[in-house]
């Protein structure tokens, strides 16, 4: 396997039980975001306010919001992340995720970070559970697995 070995993309895919429906609530809504991706992540007028534990902030443009199918933002370091939705034909959703534009410098932190956020986006879709611990003591910055 060629792990990662397009340089100009980060991606992934997922897979999870829940419906496309259910799954592009989590992505594109404030309170969907909030259960596995950032501490806050409120949209007004198209933009993203998302506050991390670790104290970062960042303000996301929405480009693309097709429901239940297409959701794109600009991201973290002027980067751009697409999140594509198909049916499993039995209820659940394929996920893909593609991350362009980031650093060199950061690409092996992003690529990490985006299995953590995945990874949390199943819990909080599939079985309603939150994995982050919500301690700005406690997260990436000091080497916790943890958005």
């Amino acid at each position: 396997m060629n792990f990662q070995a397009d340089h100009d993309s980060i991606k992934w895919n997922l897979h999870l039980r829940s419906g496309p429906k259910k799954v592009y609530n989590m992505l594109a809504t404030d309170a969907g975001r909030a259960r596995f991706w950032a501490e806050s992540a409120q949209e007004e007028n198209g933009v993203i306010h998302f506050q991390f534990p670790n104290g970062i902030e960042w303000q996301s443009q929405i480009l693309i919001a097709e429901p239940c199918s297409m959701y794109q933002v600009e991201y973290i370091g002027n980067s751009l992340v697409t999140f594509t939705l198909k049916s499993d034909g039995h209820g659940g959703t394929d996920l893909s995720m593609v991350n362009m534009g980031v650093s060199r410098a950061d690409r092996a932190e992003v690529t990490a970070g985006w299995v953590s956020v995945l990874l949390a986006l199943k819990a909080a879709a599939d079985f309603q559970n939150d994995l982050r611990n919500h301690d700005p003591s406690r997260s990436w910055n000091q080497g916790y697995v943890d958005n």
